[in-house]
C-alpha cells in the first residue's frame, strides 16, 4: 500500500500534457551576467558629458539593469530607459556632440530598446534583445571618446 502511493504522488507531480515534472521556478527570462560591460568614456568626453543631464539621467537607468529581478521589473526599467532616451532625443546636445555620427547611434540605442521592451512585454527571453542594446549602448559611448580624441582639423581638407 505505501509503494502505491508513492507511486501515485510521482505522477501526480508531472505534467499530464507532456509528462515532464512541475517546477515552481521559472525559465531564466535575462540574464545581466550576459551582457557586455559598458565601455568607459575618457576623461575629455567625462568633461563634456558632466553637465550633460539628460545623457547622465540615461547613464544612470543602464545601472538599474542590474536590480531587476522578474518581468515585471525589467518592463519598469525598460520603460523608464525609454522615457530617458526620448529626453536625450529630444534635448539639447552638447555643442562637440550634436553631429549626425552620436543621434544616428543614439536611434539604434533607441531601435534595441524598444525590441528588448518588446521581448519583456511580450514574456520572451529579452537577453538576446538585450546585448544587442548594449553593444549599441556601447557604440555610442565609444563614438563619443572618438570624438573627443579627433585631432583631425576638418577645415584643414576642405580649405584648398
Amino acid at each position: 500500500m505505501p509503494l502505491l502511493l508513492v507511486v501515485l504522488l510521482l505522477k501526480a507531480c508531472k505534467d499530464p500534457a507532456t509528462g515532464a515534472e512541475t517546477s515552481s521556478e521559472e525559465t531564466p527570462f535575462f540574464s545581466m551576467d550576459s551582457l557586455p560591460g559598458r565601455v568607459s568614456l575618457n576623461p575629455k568626453a567625462v568633461e563634456i558629458t558632466r553637465d550633460w543631464t539628460t545623457f547622465n539621467d540615461l547613464d544612470a537607468g543602464f545601472n538599474s539593469l542590474s536590480i531587476i529581478e522578474n518581468y515585471e521589473d525589467l518592463v519598469l526599467v525598460l520603460e523608464d530607459l525609454v522615457e530617458r532616451q526620448k529626453k536625450v532625443e529630444e534635448g539639447e546636445y552638447p555643442e562637440a556632440f550634436d553631429l549626425p555620427q552620436v543621434k544616428s547611434r543614439q536611434k539604434v540605442v533607441k531601435t534595441f530598446l524598444l525590441k528588448t521592451r518588446a521581448a519583456a512585454e511580450y514574456r520572451i527571453d529579452a537577453t538576446p534583445p538585450a546585448i544587442e542594446m548594449m553593444k549599441a549602448y556601447n557604440a555610442l559611448r565609444t563614438q563619443l571618446n572618438v570624438i573627443v580624441n579627433n585631432q583631425l582639423d576638418t577645415l584643414l581638407i576642405t580649405d584648398e
